[in-house]
């Protein structure tokens, strides 16, 4: 039981510690869906192209704050305000919404299944800790871009810039970042090349919202 113990913790760290540095070309969902896609028959639809967060628009970051995270930069990983909030509506019947921070989210997706479960949201916080820990806040959010999903078979923000608007990370317009955002609770049923009335609304939303947040600061600004 100890040797176990040992090699868990032991394995788990190497990885974050590896992380910090090299980029994340494949996640568990990645492998997931691509089994599910089999499982159906169908072509492997893979889409995914690691880009440094330099070569991303600066309004993406601001963007995906502004609809999932907006005090990302100032807490340590779990949003409590946020996560009260979804609790009171649950407790009161109304639609739940997610508490999870950005890096909670990135946390699931480059080391745990999709799935819920308490299991699963124990090893969450476990690995949420160690990221912001080691990461720092600028690695997690040029990971989260990275790696997570944004469209059907689609991950990260140079593989949904050309795929659903024909352009580079880099070039995506303020708009385009919204609207990618708007997408985010759940890419499988809102198309960002094919929006919605909903999805368009929440854009609209969403660019309100980005006029009080600030551009991510870069590296140096940060430490």
């Amino acid at each position: 039981m100890q040797w176990i113990v040992l090699l868990f913790f032991g394995s788990t760290i190497f990885f974050v510690l590896l992380y910090k540095w090299c980029p994340v070309y494949v996640t568990p969902l990645m492998a997931i869906r691509c089994c599910q896609q089999m499982g159906r028959g169908e072509k492997i639809r893979l889409k995914h192209h690691w880009v440094p967060m330099d070569s991303m628009s600066i309004y993406l970051p601001v963007a995906v704050m502004a609809s999932e995270d907006q005090r990302y930069l100032e807490h340590n990983g779990f949003d409590m305000k946020a996560i009260e909030k979804a609790m009171r509506e649950r407790q009161s019947g109304k639609r739940k919404r997610g508490g999870s921070s950005i890096s909670q989210q990135t946390a699931k997706n480059v080391f745990l299944w999709p799935t819920s479960s308490w299991i699963r949201k124990g090893f969450e916080a476990y690995f949420t800790c160690l990221i912001e820990m080691t990461w720092g806040k600028r690695r997690i959010m040029e990971v989260y871009l990275n790696s997570i999903e944004m469209g059907d078979g689609i991950y990260g923000a140079e593989a949904i810039a050309q795929q659903h608007f024909f352009t580079t990370a880099r070039e995506l317009t303020r708009p385009n970042c919204a609207l990618i955002a708007a997408t985010l609770p759940n890419p499988l049923k809102f198309n960002s090349q094919k929006p919605s009335r909903y999805v368009l609304k929440r854009q609209t939303e969403i660019m309100i919202q980005m006029k009080h947040i600030d551009v991510f600061p870069n590296e140096k600004e940060e430490e």
